[in-house]
């Protein structure tokens, strides 16, 4: 090795050390992946800490027990959650049938003008008992399985709302507990790490929750002037929708244009679509750059990079949390880069 020039030592020690930690991330993936039912609640629970932990130590500032302050914190999240899902339901269920009416009408156009001979609803009306009884046994499968993920993501949110009463209230408890576990002299560093991820994806939190306040409130000003039925429904799923970057507020706006459509014809659903546009390109040009600059600094490229990353690894729950794990990891390279430069 000392035969070669001092610029491909140090390459040869770079790639060596990328080897490394991609086998090591890459084990640590499969791990999360294989036991998700237990990793993913820990890492929502993290999430929901760190969203809530303003409103926990408001309490506990104020004298509040902290396992008291934690369960109202708690209480407060299902009160909100709830509350946030019975009006998605209301306004979906009330816009449902019209919904489907457009949808309806719009395919009995395009058949009318583009369909071919064998193709009208009426052809596959006539052929869906020959569909239902061939593929029978699969939709039953289906709904089946449908039915256990169900259930496996409840039980999955009701554990991680648990383990954010733990997270809230043993908060100390947990610093001290890293410390211990921390080998020879790198207690400060692993707890200077430690806060730096949580600090990163509580600013997260904090930034998104913002931007998802202001997109909801501008969707359902607009929605509302446009005389949109279920517009404070639709403002919600705007809100919920923001957490899951992109998709989700390709899958709010789609519901909000299609409930215009349904209700209001096709100009105002036009309208409609203008309006989420206007709000996703304020997001992106404005809001996005403005708030998570001073909380989390991400370049987009990354952000693409670790949603696509997250898809490819977890579906949807991987969407949702590979953003804040990004943050954090960017928080964690901040602190060495600080300490080592």
């Amino acid at each position: 090795m000392r035969l070669l020039p001092e610029p491909v030592r140090r390459l040869a020690a770079w790639c060596a050390v990328v080897l490394l930690v991609s086998g090591v991330v890459w084990i640590v993936v499969r791990l999360c992946v294989a036991f998700r039912t237990t990793v993913t609640p820990v890492l929502l629970a993290l999430l929901g800490a760190a969203l809530l932990r303003p409103l926990f130590l408001r309490l506990a500032r104020a004298g509040v027990n902290r396992s008291l302050a934690a369960g109202i914190t708690c209480a407060a999240v299902l009160v909100v959650v709830g509350g946030v899902g019975y009006i998605v339901a209301l306004a979906l269920i009330d816009s449902g049938p019209q919904i489907l009416s457009s949808l309806q009408n719009a395919a009995k156009s395009l058949t009318a003008h583009f369909g071919a001979a064998g193709t009208s609803l009426q052809d596959l009306a006539a052929h869906g008992r020959q569909l239902l009884s061939k593929f029978g046994g699969t939709a039953v499968s289906n709904v089946i399985s449908g039915v256990s993920v169900v259930a496996e993501y409840l039980a999955m949110a009701v554990l991680a709302l648990l383990l954010v009463f733990f997270f809230l209230r043993d908060s100390g408890r947990a610093l001290r507990g890293l410390r211990s576990m921390a080998p020879g002299s790198s207690a400060d560093l692993a707890e200077a790490m430690a806060r730096r991820a949580f600090s990163a994806v509580e600013g997260f939190m904090r930034g998104t929750t913002l931007i998802a306040l202001i997109d909801a409130a501008c969707i359902t000003v607009g929605l509302l002037l446009l005389d949109v039925p279920g517009a404070v429904g639709l403002g919600a799923l705007v809100f919920v929708g923001a957490y899951i970057p992109y998709l989700g507020a390709f899958i709010s706006g789609a519901v909000s244009v299609l409930v215009a459509l349904a209700d209001r014809g096709f100009v105002v659903a036009l309208w409609a679509l203008g309006v989420v546009l206007a709000v996703q390109v304020l997001e992106g040009h404005v809001l996005q750059p403005v708030i998570q600059s001073r909380t989390v600094q991400l370049h987009p490229a990354a952000v693409l990079l670790a949603i696509t990353a997250g898809a490819s690894a977890a579906g949807i729950v991987g969407m949702l949390l590979a953003v804040p794990l990004t943050a954090a990891a960017s928080g964690v390279a901040h602190e060495l880069r600080q300490r080592y430069p």
